[in-house]
């Protein structure tokens, strides 16, 4: 007998906090490996650099 294996779809979303000096290369790592990234950081126009390269904006 074959048994069914059961395929289990698990998002991968990924909250980030800070954009510096590691932070914005790490971001962009997660981006490239197929998670969905959200992005918080205090300077506000880093994050929005980041939108445009597929990150969403925390508010």
């Amino acid at each position: 007998m074959h048994k069914k294996k059961e395929v289990i779809m698990m998002e991968k979303r990924v909250g980030f906090i800070g954009l510096g000096i590691m932070g914005m290369p790490m971001a962009r790592n997660l981006i490239k490996a197929g998670f969905e990234v959200v992005v918080y950081n205090c300077t506000t126009s880093k994050a929005e650099q980041m939108v445009s390269e597929g990150v969403k904006k925390a508010d």
